[in-house]
């Protein structure tokens, strides 16, 4: 517990402070970039209805070092709901990103998806969707973007296929608002999850922790009752499997950026990995490394 509320104050910082040197630098965070500013290398696509990898549209696509997820070549959005996903799962990790909500909603998106978006953790992967599956089982780091009226916090949590609890009590909401400010028009916004396993998990925009919540499982049926697997255009095969799974934790899981109707462009998308060696005579010992697995230590002459 002490190294863990060492490294929530430390993040609040976007830093670890140095408190010892050794020959790996331990103290030093080595964040991957999953968006090498380029290509989608090392990604995968899904769409709902099309073949895994098809680019529909060309909706998911590297322009001016951004990655974006665009409709211009649309007519209508015509139900077609689409992630982005990493190639590499994680368990324990920070996933941080900058993003921006630009321009105006395709024709044919819910009134609910003007402005409106997400990234997925502890997803399960492009492959295991069902040909024409909505969403996948996961938790959802739900962006809203301001209409110019009122409040509309952004970092809330969705659950697709899951369920949380907060404070000890179990959440049965689909989704649960942050306690964000509302950013506006079309300016970009840095947010992330600290992701700890089948534990804790917190949401921050920029320093801030807007939302936290525990015991991340499968289950609580896909949606509502009146959403339900049917509804989310799963395979019977694939609906038997998750509900043969509910209340088992959900631990691990891949990375995936939302497609649901409204232009959003990511500047970085990047990942601390927390999960590692944790041997100080090792080569790749981290002070941060929260869960150890030192199957993952290189030493010196071997």
């Amino acid at each position: 517990m002490n190294r863990l509320v060492h490294l929530l104050v430390s993040l609040s910082l976007l830093f670890v402070v140095s408190s010892a040197m050794a020959q790996s630098s331990p103290d030093k965070q080595e964040w991957v970039q999953l968006f090498n500013g380029k290509d989608l290398r090392d990604w995968d696509i899904k769409i709902a209805d099309q073949p895994l990898n098809d680019n529909y549209k060309n909706t998911f696509r590297v322009e001016n070092g951004m990655l974006r997820i665009a409709y211009d070549q649309y007519k209508t959005f015509d139900g077609k709901y689409g992630h982005l996903y990493y190639k590499t799962p994680f368990s324990y990790y920070i996933v941080r990103f900058t993003y921006r909500f630009v321009g105006n909603q395709i024709p044919g998106g819910d009134s609910w998806n003007v402005r409106n978006s997400g990234v997925m953790v502890h997803s399960q992967s492009a492959a295991s969707l069902s040909i024409s599956q909505t969403f996948p089982v996961s938790l959802e780091l739900q962006l809203l973007g301001g209409l110019d009226k009122g409040e509309r916090h952004t970092a809330n949590l969705c659950t697709p296929g899951t369920q949380v609890s907060m404070e000890g009590k179990p959440r049965g909401e689909h989704c649960i608002d942050s306690d964000s400010k509302t950013y506006n028009g079309d300016q970009w916004v840095t947010a992330s999850a600290i992701v700890l396993g089948d534990s804790i998990v917190h949401h921050l925009v920029g320093r801030d922790t807007v939302l936290t919540y525990e015991k991340p499982q499968v289950g609580g049926g896909f949606v509502s009752q009146d959403h339900d697997w049917k509804a989310g255009h799963f395979s019977q095969e694939a609906a038997m499997y998750w509900m043969n799974r509910a209340n088992t934790p959900l631990g691990t899981g891949y990375i995936a950026l939302q497609a649901e109707s409204h232009p959003i462009d990511f500047k970085t998308v990047e990942v601390l990995n927390l999960k590692g060696c944790t041997d100080p005579k090792a080569l790749n010992y981290k002070l941060y490394f929260i869960k150890s697995d030192n199957t993952l230590c290189k030493y010196k002459g071997k």
